[in-house]
């Protein structure tokens, strides 16, 4: 284990990490053992850790097992896929033929034939007044959002403005922004050892000057939660993320880069940025810059219905209400969502970059009966 500084916004988070992943073991075993909660979280926290745990556990409970085996799936996929190349897609199909389509509903645990983990499915994970919580952090982001359209073309989705809806409640701005306190900008992301005097890390557009640590300070508790939540998914990962967070805000110390710093003590998470989506519509797509290994944690809130998340390449779909949480490698898993109305996606992932600068080991794929 990695000790975290007392001073830092994680310290809290990883000590509520480890009350959930208590709570979650006792609740799993039918061990009606009281667990005591730490005093260093306020009561609404602590319930809804303790709101989580039990979700977790319901999720552990029903496993679904699919004839897939990850990683000869994940030797077939192209690094960079997107999931927008219809040719690459058929012959991934053609290749790893998939049953009926089913549609969850509750609480689930998706497994390949080898019992590794592909897919937590968390619906109603999340409080009710953390997800509002999540909504007036979003309205306050709403110049940012504003900023972040391109008129560039269709292919470029993301942020795309036909991809977008004006919301009918009018403080909710569609847009969608990227939050890091320390990463490497788009295109000077090195794929493998970055040269010594090549580009180093810096604090995301979003982040820089004084509002930045104000937004980070805005998203700690759902930053909290997400990060309990990984921490029973993929115990492996979350330790790991921890040691190159350290790492990082050391690098940072050392180098004099005082924003960095300041933005690395409040973020109160392991993952290395937030996407935060307003309003768009999500086409099947993959996330190439998540690892297959890994997971990505997607957190939905808003007032919206009949939302819906399609796995394609899993032929299943998710019954996507607000306050569901998933967490897959986003990039293994081609993904979309069909919804009406206003929806939040604050979307938590890893730029393994990031882990590469610092000399952090990837971990290996985590397992069901390895979750301990």
């Amino acid at each position: 284990m990695t000790a975290v500084p007392a001073d830092c916004a994680l310290y809290t988070t990883c000590i509520a990490s480890e009350f959930v992943k208590q709570l979650f073991d006792c609740n799993v075993a039918g061990n009606a053992q009281s667990i005591s909660p730490p005093l260093t979280i306020d009561v609404p926290t602590m319930l809804a850790c303790q709101h989580l745990a039990q979700v977790l556990a319901d999720a552990y409970s029903n496993p679904i097992q699919l004839d897939l085996d990850m990683i000869r799936y994940n030797e077939a996929l192209h690094k960079r896929s997107t999931g927008m190349v219809a040719t690459h897609e058929d012959s991934l199909l053609e290749k790893f033929p998939h049953g009926q389509e089913r549609l969850l509903e509750k609480p689930s645990v998706i497994l390949d034939s080898a019992g590794r983990i592909i897919l937590w499915y968390l619906p109603d994970a999340i409080s009710p007044w953390i997800q509002a919580e999540m909504e007036d952090t979003t309205i306050g982001m709403g110049s940012l959002l504003m900023k972040s359209m391109t008129s560039g073309l269709d292919t470029q989705w993301r942020t795309f403005p036909g991809n977008f809806h004006v919301s009918d409640r009018c403080q909710l701005t569609p847009g969608c922004i990227n939050l890091a306190p320390c990463w490497f900008m788009q295109g000077r992301e090195p794929h493998g050892l970055p040269p010594a005097n090549g580009f180093t890390p810096e604090v995301s557009a979003t982040l820089k000057g004084k509002g930045g640590p104000k937004i980070i300070i805005s998203m700690q508790r759902a930053a909290l939660l997400a990060l309990a939540a990984l921490r029973v998914m993929h115990p492996k990962l979350y330790w790991a993320l921890v040691a190159t967070h350290i790492k990082l805000a050391r690098w940072a110390v050392e180098r004099g880069l005082s924003d960095m710093s300041t933005c690395l003590q409040f973020w109160a998470s392991v993952f290395n940025c937030a996407a935060v989506i307003c309003n768009r519509q999500c086409p099947l797509h993959r996330d190439p810059s998540s690892t297959s290994e890994g997971f990505d944690v997607m957190s939905s809130v808003g007032h919206y219905c009949n939302g819906l998340m399609t796995l394609s390449n899993l032929s299943i779909r998710l019954q996507y209400n607000s306050g569901t949480m998933v967490g897959c490698s986003g990039h293994f898993v081609r993904h979309g969502v069909t919804y009406t109305g206003d929806r939040i996606v604050w979307a938590w992932f890893i730029c393994d970059s990031l882990q590469n600068f610092v000399g952090t080991p990837r971990p290996s794929y985590t397992t069901y009966m390895g979750v301990d």
